[in-house]
């Protein structure tokens, strides 16, 4: 099974990349965690793009604040596909980051999931997985039908304590 790579700009941005290697974790999908900047580090964050279907990767995840710009940087020396979190600072609680991870230019696409939404990003790589390795398409479908179950549960609650009382 291809790897996914989850690569953050600081390890400030942990706390939200956590939530995407939790949901690979729980899926059996194997990841590798890495800082890179955009701006501090351009070099290694270009040289581990540029090899990452060689050594393994099916998809990219960049977590980046602010500025934003680490998603584009390596979906500009990759053809994997690469899937953008903006991450909320304290300045622009994250607009600054969407912005700049979603307005990426024609042939140089990313994905960009909601601020912090590393969970989507996560479930994202591994549907792009699954067109390939069936066992996730499986455990992909037990997790949308638990979810279907929970809400529907939570929808016959709320209609037995709202609906029957005239």
């Amino acid at each position: 099974m291809k790897k996914v790579a989850i690569v953050m700009g600081s390890d400030s941005d942990l706390p939200v990349v956590e939530k995407a290697t939790s949901i690979l974790k729980d899926f059996g999908v194997p990841y590798e965690v890495h800082v890179y900047s955009a701006h501090r580090t351009p070099e290694e964050a270009r040289e581990f793009s540029v090899n990452a279907r060689e050594n393994g990767f099916g998809a990219i995840i960049a977590a980046a604040g602010m500025a934003a710009h680490l998603a584009g940087a390596i979906a500009a020396n990759t053809t994997l596909p690469v899937v953008g979190i903006p991450v909320k600072s304290s300045t622009l609680d994250g607009l600054d980051a969407l912005l700049s991870t979603v307005q990426m230019p024609s042939g140089i696409p990313v994905a960009t999931v909601a601020i912090n939404g590393a969970a989507n990003a996560a479930l994202l790589c591994i549907e792009i997985l699954s067109v390939y390795e069936e066992e996730l398409a499986i455990k992909l479908k037990a997790f949308r039908d638990k979810a279907t179950s929970v809400v529907l549960e939570k929808n016959s609650k709320i209609e037995a304590q709202f609906n029957n009382a005239n």
